[in-house]
């Protein structure tokens, strides 16, 4: 991109204000962001904190309130949205047809889905939009590139990558929670046994990033015939009942999200027979 966009970051809650602090971490001028939140404490140093919608324009405009009163802030922000404008949506289960709706005139509509990882700049980052060229999609994953790992998918595909993806840290957070709490249950003392998970995890986790093989081919590896790991590994596969809880996992995430997005659109269009 010839120069940096200036960014509007309406509603700077948990995932608006990583995205943020992974702008700034990567080196981003504090002058260039903007945030309109009638709520939030205070903003980073360098950074405007505004209470009420500001009158001049900007070149990105993200949108981070909570989905359900989209509809109640969108008039106010309209204006601001013309052609010259990106407006970027965190706002889950709300289609790029509602955002349209709300946002008639703006220049691209793109949903994006991170998580908290992006303030460390290791988060993926999904994207979708419609009626984007090739240069529109280069400039906006240049963007969003210092939070992470930009991947463009279909719309269709935005429940389930928001389940993956977005709430996707929590179930891991569970599982790091689980190998804590059961070797505790074994006789290991507690924060001992959680800085001993975490730190297997994120070792684990780093390997694999680094590695050419895929995670399954991994595990096969650090299992020797006859060890401890496949051992354990046989508790885990037996019937198949860790991949059926994980798949149960993201369907149920991924039909939650599609619940919402109906929400979203009955709620756009009020006369509708939608459920």
């Amino acid at each position: 991109m010839s120069k940096l966009p200036r960014i509007l970051i309406v509603g700077c809650g948990n995932m608006g204000g990583a995205m943020l602090q992974g702008w700034l971490a990567a080196g981003r001028d504090p002058a260039d962001f903007t945030i309109l939140d009638p709520v939030l404490d205070r903003a980073p140093d360098g950074v405007t904190l505004l209470r009420d919608a500001p009158q001049e324009a900007f070149d990105a405009i993200l949108l981070g309130v909570k989905p359900q009163i989209l509809a109640h802030v969108a008039p106010s922000l309209e204006a601001l949205a013309g052609p010259d404008a990106m407006l970027l949506s965190i706002l889950a289960g709300v289609e790029l047809a509602t955002l349209a709706g709300h946002f008639p005139r703006a220049g691209a509509i793109v949903r994006v889905m991170p998580n908290l990882s992006a303030a460390l700049g290791k988060s993926p980052v999904a994207l979708a939009a419609q009626g984007l060229d090739s240069a529109g999609q280069e400039r906006i994953a240049a963007l969003l590139a210092p939070l992470g790992l930009t991947e463009w998918l279909a719309e269709s595909l935005f429940d389930l990558v928001t389940a993956l993806a977005g709430s996707g840290p929590a179930f891991l957070y569970r599982f790091i929670d689980a190998l804590a709490t059961g070797a505790t249950a074994l006789g290991m003392e507690r924060a001992q046994a959680e800085r001993l998970a975490l730190a297997t995890v994120e070792g684990a986790a780093a390997l694999a990033a680094q590695s050419g093989e895929s995670p399954g081919e991994l595990a096969r590896r650090v299992a020797s015939p006859g060890g401890t790991t496949e051992a354990g590994l046989k508790a885990l596969d037996a019937g198949g009942a860790l991949a059926r809880l994980v798949e149960a996992t993201l369907r149920a995430a991924r039909d939650r999200g599609a619940e919402m997005a109906a929400q979203a659109r009955a709620a756009a269009n009020p006369g509708s027979q939608e459920a």
